[in-house]
């Protein structure tokens, strides 16, 4: 809306009409969406929609008033055709202004707020929810997959346009056959469009010694099924260094005794007085 336009919805009332008004903040001011008497702001659309409407600032007192409005929100943009104004006493002004969805925004409810602040730093806030239309896709993976010490790490990406609650599944399979089987579970986490989230999972009692392949199954409702692989050796270095140092001593000490019975062989010979 072009602010020529807007800057003529700015209304002067008379007092008795102001009583209908949101309770006051300290400063004898109140905002509130404008017609209707509505609590809130609640309005539907499409990605890259841009919606309207109009904020009502009641200027109760006696003396004019001078604010600032400014949005917070979800992702969205909130453009007010007056963002700073003066509103003389016993006065409404009612301020236009376009919320634009982003383009990009998936299916589901956007929260924000309308934040109108006075000169002496009062504010006073109106709610503002979106609900955002358009086909709904179910779609995850699992990347990452690793393990670490007794863990096994991994991300999973919500890659659709609605929260997912995963389930997960975890199997690995050595040399000798499968060394870790775990059933489906439901994760404790709720997970949004677009987000990744790393996770891990305990793996306590894995083997000492083995080369396994890891697979971790991800499901979720609508979603198919997404999986990930990785593959680990397990060496117990411990036991292995302990076993190579004992080796080493029992060589060195061999060398050692090979040494001393040379040298004592050259004694004797010279005791005896043979040529060394």
């Amino acid at each position: 809306m072009p602010y020529a336009a807007a800057r003529a919805l700015l209304l002067t009332l008379s007092l008795p009409l102001l009583l209908a008004a949101t309770p006051a903040t300290p400063g004898g001011w109140s905002v509130a969406p404008s017609s209707g008497g509505r609590p809130s702001f609640y309005a539907e659309g499409t990605p890259g929609a841009v919606l309207q409407d109009t904020l009502a600032v009641t200027n109760r007192g006696t003396e004019p008033l001078t604010v600032r409005l400014r949005a917070t929100g979800d992702g969205l943009r909130v453009a007010f055709a007056e963002p700073a104004l003066g509103i003389p006493a016993r006065t409404r002004a009612e301020v236009p202004f376009t919320i634009t969805v982003p383009a990009d925004a998936p299916p589901g409810d956007r929260a924000g707020e309308l934040l109108v602040r006075d000169s002496a730093g009062r504010e006073s806030a109106v709610r503002l929810l979106i609900r955002v239309g358009g086909p709904e896709l179910a779609a995850l993976t699992v990347e990452h997959v690793a393990v670490r010490g007794d863990r096994i790490t991994y991300e999973l990406v919500n890659r659709g346009t609605t929260a997912l609650v995963p389930r997960l599944a975890v199997h690995a399979d050595g040399v000798l056959g499968a060394v870790l089987d775990r059933a489906p579970r439901t994760l404790p986490v709720r997970l949004p469009p677009g987000r990744r989230l790393a996770l891990d999972e305990p793996w306590p009692d894995r083997p000492a010694l083995d080369a396994v392949t890891l697979r971790l199954t991800v499901t979720a409702p609508g979603a198919a099924r997404a999986t990930g692989r990785t593959s680990a050796r397990f060496v117990p270095w411990g036991t292995a260094a302990g076993t190579a140092a004992g080796a080493l001593s029992v060589a060195a000490a061999v060398v050692a005794v090979r040494r001393r019975g040379r040298r004592t062989a050259v004694a004797r010979t010279v005791e005896r007085g043979a040529p060394t």
